[in-house]
């Protein structure tokens, strides 16, 4: 059984709910097909997810989850607690997302905890090197954080670059670092 998918006695009404990791209020969304969205801690906590979710979701209401959703919520609070588990048993509703996102979203997904590639060798792998900022832009409108797990993914040279989640690269770099992951051997900023 996925950890997105229901049972065939589980009725789904979509909505959305919050939960707390090791590194804030996390929030996710769901649909009759899966997850439609996840939403990593913005800085000024819970309300501020909360009101974030109320508007990336307007036509859903908070709710409690139902267990496909509860599965989901509990995968994510275990990678952010140092579990290694590439969420990739979870089921997300990408109806909603370009063609191109969706390929580069596929192959960030394959990316395990505790490694990293960067903007440029996902962009060779679609087969243009060239596509390196449209890749970095993906990831910057990636709706599914941690599920497609953006954290894993670095500008050139192994830095950083950009993280649109709450804290922005400190966020990023921490999640690496909940992972065990030493881009170019650095040691941990925490």
């Amino acid at each position: 059984m996925n950890a997105a998918s229901s049972s065939s006695s589980e009725t789904i009404e979509p909505g959305f709910a919050l939960f707390e990791t090791a590194i804030g209020t996390c929030a996710l969304a769901w649909g009759l097909r899966g997850l439609v969205g996840v939403q990593l801690p913005e800085e000024n906590g819970e309300a501020a997810t909360r009101a974030r979710m109320r508007r990336r979701f307007a036509d859903l209401s908070e709710a409690e989850p139902p267990d496909s959703a509860r599965r989901a919520i509990a995968a994510i609070q275990d990678l952010l607690n140092g579990e290694s588990d590439d969420l990739g048993r979870i089921v997300l509703d990408m109806s909603h997302v370009s063609e191109f996102h969706q390929r580069i979203y596929a192959i960030a997904r394959r990316i395990p905890p505790g490694k990293t590639r960067t903007y440029g060798e996902i962009a060779a792998e679609l087969g243009d090197k060239g596509l390196s900022r449209a890749v970095g832009q993906a990831m910057g409108h990636n709706p599914f954080a941690p599920v497609v797990p953006c954290h894993r993914v670095l500008a050139a040279g192994n830095k950083p670059g950009g993280f649109s989640a709450g804290g922005g690269a400190l966020t990023k770099l921490r999640m690496l670092d909940i992972e065990g992951a030493r881009p170019n051997g650095m040691a941990s900023l925490f």
